[in-house]
């Protein structure tokens, strides 16, 4: 309204201006008017929005006309069909105006409302993936990352044949996609789907849309999945991180020595990653089998956690099913149990000592006679030159924590993450890696979907 406002004064200073350049009335036309009958000049009305001369207390200034009555009569019969013609003109353009101010602002909501209702839905759903994954891929039937064809991974792991590693549960395969973005793709070694029963096949999408809703710096993240039945196939794709496992540099010699900084920023990266897992997802995730060789170094060796251990629980839950008929729903996620893994990986890194299998316990209580005794000193890996002493008591204190026999005793992962953070002082972006490849991965992916 205010600029319709400014457009109607310059308008109307324009037509004051142009009125000083109309015709005046000749002399003699008072004389000659007597004489010969011509036409009656009309006054101008302009447009109806405007006067076509200035005013002068609301009035418009006319020059003098001829007192006759034939001219006066003459003058009222064509001055009304003006005046009427100027005022329907004024009225439709005043309506004109109000159609414009009414429909405009009901043409941007009818726009925006969508758009905002859209966008809601969408952070909805991809709200994990706040940090690193584009709103664009949250669009697949159970999940937030896109579901992928055989074809397209098979041309990316060079038909299969790029293998990392075998386990008795899955293989996992090196892709390269065609940007150059390594990606992990991890594939059941049920090979039949005569194997792979309701109840695994449930787990495995729920599973999907649980690790789908995990986005961290340091976390194994989760950016496509795959379902063939012909031939049979459960694959999901991962991120890569190329510098092998926390237990191939702590215990195989060819890797590089991670050095007590190095071992620092592994611990915080770690424990950032949990704080978020435990308490800012809704509901929590908890990694089911968190060991040093399922914690994956990126160039800059940052910690990345991964849950392995869910290829374990699928070929269990098929197996199960397969003997006894038995289809038990999913656990809750065991959040202390995951504070105690923690502990005892704390000591595994700090000593340097190889577990001598797959249960924790057995390093806890290696450990436990010299954090009783507060010996810290003795539990530091030899390989070590230096170590800050205030830096160790803290991590011991965590240590006793966490690996406390009695579950409701271990705290919770924010205090763990505030207390090392205070003596560490290491940041979330410190303990992050720097260059990570994974938005341009996704973008790929994206692109392969929608092609």
């Amino acid at each position: 309204m205010q600029n319709l406002q400014s457009f109607a004064s310059a308008m109307s200073r324009r037509l004051l201006r142009e009125a000083g350049n109309l015709p005046a009335l000749s002399g003699n036309d008072f004389a000659s008017s007597k004489e010969i009958q011509r036409p009656l000049d009309v006054l101008s009305q302009g447009s109806g929005s405007f006067s076509a001369f200035p005013k002068s207390n609301e009035q418009i200034t006319t020059p003098s006309l001829p007192e006759s009555a034939e001219n006066v009569n003459a003058a009222n019969q064509l001055s009304a069909p003006v005046t009427q013609s100027a005022d329907k003109e004024s009225s439709g353009s005043k309506y004109s105006n109000w159609i414009f101010v009414l429909i405009f602002p009901a043409a941007i909501l009818l726009i925006l409302v969508p758009i905002l209702v859209c966008r809601k839905r969408g952070n909805a759903s991809m709200g994990p993936w706040r940090t690193g994954l584009s709103g664009q891929l949250q669009k697949a039937f159970v999940t937030g990352v896109p579901k992928l064809n055989r074809p397209e991974l098979e041309a990316a792991c060079e038909d299969f044949s790029n293998i990392l590693n075998t386990f008795p549960t899955c293989t996992v395969f090196k892709g390269t996609l065609s940007s150059g973005v390594e990606i992990c793709v991890v594939s059941t070694s049920i090979s039949s789907i005569k194997d792979w029963p309701r109840s695994a096949e449930t787990l495995f999408r729920k599973k999907i849309d649980t690790l789908s809703r995990v986005n961290h710096k340091n976390f194994v993240n989760l950016i496509g999945y795959c379902i063939e039945n012909q031939p049979f196939m459960r694959m999901m794709v991962f991120e890569y991180a190329p510098n092998g496992t926390l237990s191939d540099h702590l215990h195989v010699k060819v890797y590089e020595h991670l050095d007590w900084a190095a071992r620092m920023r592994i611990i915080m990266g770690m424990a950032y990653c949990l704080q978020y897992m435990h308490h800012e997802l809704d509901p929590p995730v908890a990694v089911n089998d968190m060991r040093s060789d399922a914690i994956f170094l990126t160039d800059d060796y940052a910690a990345k956690i991964a849950d392995v251990g869910v290829w374990k629980e699928l070929a269990d839950k098929a197996k199960a099913t397969k003997e006894d008929g038995s289809s038990r729903s999913v656990s809750p996620p065991d959040l202390a149990g995951n504070v105690f893994c923690f502990g005892a990986l704390l000591i595994e890194i700090i000593s340097g000592k190889l577990p001598e299998t797959n249960d924790p316990d057995c390093i806890c209580i290696w450990a436990e006679e010299h954090l009783k005794a507060k010996s810290y000193s003795t539990l530091v890996d030899t390989s070590l030159q230096d170590h800050q002493a205030d830096e160790l008591e803290a991590i011991c204190e965590v240590i006793q924590g966490c690996t406390d026999p009695d579950p409701m005793q271990r705290p919770q992962m924010r205090d763990v993450t505030s207390k090392l953070k205070a003596i560490l002082a290491i940041t979330p972006e410190g303990a992050g890696p720097r260059l990570s490849p994974l938005w341009w991965a996704e973008l790929e992916l994206l692109s392969m979907k929608s092609n």
